[in-house]
């Protein structure tokens, strides 16, 4: 895993080449698949698995581990602070992370959509160089697809992960019990109102970006320290963190109190949500986890997160109960309860 303070390299000039547009040809298999392929992408994600240039990747896997998939298909590509190709790498090493799995390696596959620049794909390219390297994962295997043009959008990307668990994860929904309290790491629905607010027909000045990040490095110490307090973990990417706390509720048969005045969320998300008619409740989320912890630690837990950069806002926003089961219940800010349901459909399209 790298250190903290290891400086990761974003100088990745983009190589020279013949061809500007990604054709079909270019997912045939044959001499111009390993043309785009040799045109930088073994270079950028050069290691002794990829070098072997097989179909699959020979590991070797010591311990338990965990294992993920996942497919992107945002749109748009490129959105404040991110790009598809950060997001794929982050979302799927987040996963792991959301299990106590400390992330080791990713597939990373391809499906392009004829008329993609070189560009544009480079750009994403260098994404997921960068992030990959941050969270100290090891590209080893993948595969590349092109589509008629009309058949796609631009391009999708599914990343596999694999991780082994750190010794102290004992995360389980069958651990949850009463009095336990309910964690936020940072602000919430930045990443989904970051994507609303360059769409067409909904683009308003702010300085909202997405959130995405790593998370491998936060879990991986807080585990250390905390242990078997620390009792489970979610990523509330679609649907948001009502939907995670209503899986919580469901799955363990307790219910769930939070406050609305102790959720974390940035102004400018807040006033774009009420503009647009959004619940932030509802909305994605890339770079937050809510964790079920002892209410023993929970002081110490906030404290430490407050500690790392990007978790100044972590927050205590509720605590499991042995009433109304199944159920989470918000207390608003200006008095009186609620019932906050699932999510029904999709309130933000194509946002991871």
């Amino acid at each position: 895993m790298k250190g903290k303070n290891q400086k990761i390299s974003l100088s990745c000039p983009m190589p020279k080449l013949d061809f500007e547009i990604i054709t079909l040809g270019h997912g045939s298999g044959g001499l111009l698949t390993n043309r785009l392929l040799d045109s930088g992408v073994f270079n950028l994600f050069k290691n002794k698995y990829l070098d072997k240039r097989s179909d699959g990747a020979v590991l070797n896997l010591s311990n338990e581990s965990a294992f993920t998939t996942d497919s992107f298909v945002i749109s748009p590509l490129f959105f404040p602070n991110s790009n598809i190709g950060e997001l794929a790498v982050n979302g799927t090493v987040n996963d792991l992370a959301m299990c106590g799995a400390i992330p080791q390696y990713l597939s990373l596959s391809f499906i392009i959509e004829e008329g993609l620049t070189m560009t544009e794909f480079w750009k994403i390219l260098v994404a997921i160089k960068f992030a990959s390297e941050k969270a100290g994962v090891q590209i080893v295997t993948g595969d590349t697809k092109v589509v008629e043009k009309g058949k796609g959008d631009k391009i999708f990307i599914n990343t596999s992960g694999i991780g082994k668990l750190h010794p102290l994860a004992k995360l389980d929904i069958l651990n949850i019990k009463v009095g336990d309290k309910i964690i936020v790491n940072d602000n919430i629905a930045s990443h989904g109102i970051a994507i609303m607010s360059i769409r067409e027909g909904l683009e308003f000045e702010t300085t909202i970006q997405s959130d995405t990040k790593n998370l491998n490095d936060i879990v991986s110490t807080l585990l250390d320290t905390f242990g078997n307090d620390i009792h489970l973990l979610r990523d509330p990417t679609r649907g948001g963190v009502a939907t995670v706390l209503n899986e919580i509720a469901r799955d363990s048969n307790y219910g769930i109190e939070i406050n609305q005045k102790n959720i974390p969320i940035d102004d400018q998300v807040d006033a774009a949500c009420e503009l647009l008619g959004l619940d932030p409740l509802y909305v994605a989320n890339e770079g937050v986890f809510i964790a079920i912890i002892s209410a023993e630690i929970a002081e110490a837990f906030v404290e430490q997160i407050k500690q790392i950069k990007h978790c100044k806002n972590t927050a205590i926003i509720g605590e499991i109960v042995e009433h109304h089961p199944k159920q989470v219940v918000l207390s608003s800010a200006i008095g009186g309860k609620r019932i906050i349901n699932m999510l029904v459909g999709e309130q933000l399209p194509r946002i991871c």
